[in-house]
């Protein structure tokens, strides 16, 4: 095992300062930071390390972009919604993401998400991101 391979040994996120520097932002659901960069490329796109409290969780919305999750730590599961007759009804199972998982949306799909446990994410959105709440 190489020096560089033995220094790398039992970094995780909770040792790691990739995951440090995270900030609330106003206007989203309590529980959750972020860090974040913005992309110079107009057909690149959003890259967010986020970090979610167990027991958080996010309302019913969609995005305007495909979007992809991987969980870094913990669990988490998301609920897909449908219009139908003026209220949002559940499309499918609840799904659910462990360690090491990925989850894709599309974009627009109406979803929610729950953090069961705290929760440490990389989130790729498609372009520029969006949080859009069902009408």
């Amino acid at each position: 095992m190489s020096t560089d391979q033995k220094k790398n040994q039992g970094v995780t996120s909770a040792t790691s300062d990739v995951w440090g520097n995270h900030v609330a932002v106003a206007g989203t659901p309590e529980g959750f930071t972020v860090r974040t960069t913005f992309p110079t490329n107009p057909d690149g796109v959003e890259v967010m390390l986020e970090r979610w409290q167990a027991g958080t969780e996010e309302p019913p919305h969609s995005h305007p972009g495909d979007d992809m999750t991987v969980v870094v730590d913990g669990k988490m599961s998301i609920q897909f919604y449908r219009k139908e007759a003026g209220t949002l009804v559940p499309d499918g199972e609840r799904l659910f993401l462990h360690q090491g998982e990925v989850g894709y949306v599309r974009a627009g799909r109406i979803h929610d998400a729950k953090y069961l446990e705290a929760c440490n994410l990389v989130y790729v959105h498609n372009k520029a991101f969006g949080f859009q709440l069902p009408e």
